[in-house]
């Protein structure tokens, strides 16, 4: 992932979906709208239901030559032919899965609204770095991270930073100078439309 002047999508799959309906508005929505990356956050732990998937949305985000990350699970990324990791443990974990999955892979990290926990996962290779919630969810602690946050770490560091959680399009307006990438997952699926939700979105960016 690498960043521009305005900020990128970084759109995130629903915690559980059917993989008989998903590709395809999946599809939808990555022909509607530019994405940066496709990160698979599915809540099962189920391999199986994993592996298929995995296998179904990277196909999709492939064909977009959109890459595609797994949430957490650092040891399917090379079996599935997945392009990287996102990590939710903030920067504990990067250093280890940057060493299983080499330089090419992505990897990147939750660090909910830690400041602290940010530079660490940046010092230990992390490709980029996500703050949030910005608003009421149970993402992380759940606790909000404070806008200023993306400030400060824009203006000061160099690693990319993605702004994610209960976002809503007055949220991204405010934000899109302040951070690379939009994390947006719920905020897109919730809708009856999600493609024309993320094209709102994406509006909002300027």
């Amino acid at each position: 992932m690498a960043a521009e002047d305005r900020p990128q999508i970084y759109l995130i799959t629903p915690p559980a979906f059917e993989l008989e309906v998903f590709p395809d508005r999946l599809a939808a929505v990555l022909d509607r709208v530019g994405v940066a990356c496709l990160r698979l956050a599915l809540a099962t732990r189920d391999e199986d239901r994993l592996l298929r998937a995995a296998d179904a949305c990277r196909l999709v985000a492939h064909d977009r030559d959109v890459p595609i990350v797994i949430e957490t699970h650092v040891k399917l990324v090379e079996r599935l032919g997945l392009d990287g990791v996102h990590l939710a443990d903030g920067a504990r974990s990067v250093r280890a899965a940057r060493k299983d999955l080499g330089q090419e892979a992505i990897v990147g990290a939750f660090c909910g609204g830690s400041r602290h926990e940010g530079m660490g996962a940046g010092e230990a290779g992390a490709d980029y770095v996500a703050f949030g919630p910005f608003g009421a969810t149970t993402l992380g602690s759940g606790e909000p991270a404070e806008p200023e946050l993306l400030g400060w770490w824009s203006e000061m560091i160099e690693v990319p930073v993605v702004a994610e959680g209960a976002l809503t399009e007055a949220l991204v307006r405010d934000l899109a100078a302040m951070t690379d990438f939009f994390g947006l997952g719920e905020e897109v699926w919730s809708a009856e439309d999600p493609a024309a939700a993320l094209a709102a979105f994406d509006r909002a960016m300027g």
